[in-house]
């Protein structure tokens, strides 16, 4: 077991950095952002960008789950990446100097206008991510999710830290990053398709492209059912944590430190769990990788995040006597629960035979949605019982809240059964690279064969491709006479032969 070939290293370096630039943005709007804060105060006041900001990602990736929707909204995204997000950086800047001009208007307007220039791009992004990270084995993109994430929390802390009041500024700069990284992989994508010839290209694009047989599908459905009610549980009870505290005194340096150092050391133990080299071939990320084990490394890192937070809430009180707020271990947990749930995100596009990209969408829909319930029913329960009142209530619901979903909603039982999906995608996988191989498809061929032997008509899969059916009924005729079969049942059973000899 070695280092990954050189096009390997070079991906994953691209997609760490980008990716971490894209988190380290993303955590920047979320949690330090005071570029519309203004002299007002009051919950909602304080929390206007935040819940602007979330309501229009939730939105926008909603939006993303309608297939036409889908393919617009990529193609922005895709011009918005072309140009290095710039049209992001630039609003955002924009949008900081018109405040400081215009420093007595009214700060709704400027909330609205900042969920709607930085929300919508933002989104695009995360979603190109990923479509991305989803283009690549699941045993190499969830380390590149931790390890990014990490990076992104580790740029954070260090700009947190600088004694200049506006370095904050600095991280605005960071979709540009994002943006080199997005072009960087789509680069690497089409030199490792040019230099592998006939064969090579089509047995990397059906290890790539979506896979799973029929019978694991319902399975992955259901697991994709629990995961996202887990997820909404999960952002509903950090948003009732941040319903607690101001945006100004939660945006507090000593505050984010403590969270963002928490959460470095977090991915730090939890890449331990792959290994000394999470990145090396051979690396499992999701299977156990022992015998006696039930679930894999991400297992591991669940549990230790689910661990984070709820440590979180039960020193909430402590943590407010040293001068700390109590919401600074809830979020580094958060964040720890947030980047597990990327990577379920990627994996169940992969296994249930979707679009890496609608998963993602899904999921941080769900998530964000649960966010926003949270910090509303945090503020209702400030309005009813007062805020020194009801702080205590709300930290024991919250914290039984994120209790419930790791108990009863996704719990480690799912995690082996998805370990259980994931082999069997694996081998079904392996029996489409196998067969691109050996019939030397296409790419486009070999990422149309998975869908074929699953029994997707052409009219589905001219839907998942965006082409048109007879477009498809073309590739399905030459695979057909390329693998020596006449049928879509003689491919099939091509295909369980295959699968059966591994």
């Amino acid at each position: 077991m070695g280092y990954p070939a050189p096009p390997q290293l070079r991906q994953a370096r691209c997609a760490i950095i980008g990716f971490g630039c894209n988190q380290a943005f993303l955590f920047t709007m979320l949690y330090l952002d005071g570029s519309v804060a203004g002299p007002e105060h009051g919950f909602l006041a304080d929390r206007a960008d935040l819940l602007c900001l979330l309501a229009v990602m939730a939105a926008t990736f909603a939006l993303m789950l309608h297939r036409r929707c889908r393919s617009a909204l990529l193609r922005a995204g895709d011009g918005l990446a072309n140009l290095f997000a710039a049209p992001l950086v630039l609003a955002l800047l924009a949008l900081v100097a018109l405040r400081a001009l215009l420093p007595e208007a009214p700060w709704v307007g400027f909330a609205l206008m900042e969920g709607l220039l930085v929300g919508v791009p933002l989104a695009l992004l995360l979603c190109l991510w990923g479509r991305a990270l989803g283009a690549v084995p699941i045993d190499r993109s969830v380390p590149e999710v931790f390890i990014g994430s990490a990076l992104g929390a580790a740029v954070c802390f260090l700009v947190v830290a600088l004694p200049v009041a506006e370095a904050a500024l600095l991280l605005y700069a960071l979709p540009l990053g994002s943006a080199w990284g997005l072009r960087a992989l789509a680069a690497t994508a089409d030199g490792g398709a040019a230099d592998g010839g006939a064969g090579g290209e089509g047995a990397a694009a059906a290890a790539s492209a979506p896979s799973a047989s029929d019978a694991p599908d319902d399975d992955a459905s259901k697991l994709s059912g629990r995961i996202l009610a887990g997820t909404v549980v999960f952002g509903l009870a950090t948003g009732a944590i941040e319903a607690m505290t101001a945006r100004a005194q939660a945006a507090s340096h000593t505050s984010l430190s403590v969270t963002f150092v928490l959460f470095v050391l977090y991915c730090v133990a939890a890449l331990q769990l792959y290994g000394g080299r999470p990145l090396s071939l051979g690396t499992r990320a999701v299977l156990p990788t022992e015998s006696n084990q039930e679930t894999g490394p991400l297992g591991g890192a669940y549990r230790l995040a689910v661990l984070l937070m709820v440590g979180g809430f039960i020193a909430v009180p402590l943590l407010e006597r040293v001068g700390v707020a109590g919401v600074a271990v809830v979020l580094a947990g958060y964040l720890g629960v947030f980047s597990v749930l990327v990577s379920l995100f990627l994996i169940m596009g992969r296994i249930a035979g979707r679009d890496a990209t609608a998963s993602i969408a899904r999921g941080f829909a769900a998530l964000f949605a649960g966010e926003i319930l949270g910090v509303l029913a945090g503020a209702g329960a400030l309005a009813a019982f007062g805020g020194a009142g009801s702080a205590p209530v709300l930290v024991t619901l919250a914290g039984v809240a994120a209790l419930y979903a790791y108990l009863f909603l996704f719990t480690d039982r799912d995690l082996a059964a998805l370990s259980v999906v994931v082999s069997k995608s694996d081998r079904f996988g392996e029996a489409c690279a196998r067969i691109a191989a050996s019939a030397k498809l296409s790419k486009r061929e070999a990422e149309i064969l998975p869908l074929a032997l699953r029994g997707r008509t052409a009219e589905r899969i001219a839907g998942e491709f965006f082409i048109s059916k007879n477009t498809v009924d073309t590739h399905l005729r030459r695979i057909y006479a390329k693998c020596g079969v006449h049928t879509r049942q003689e491919l099939i059973d091509l295909g369980e032969r295959t699968e059966g000899e591994l």
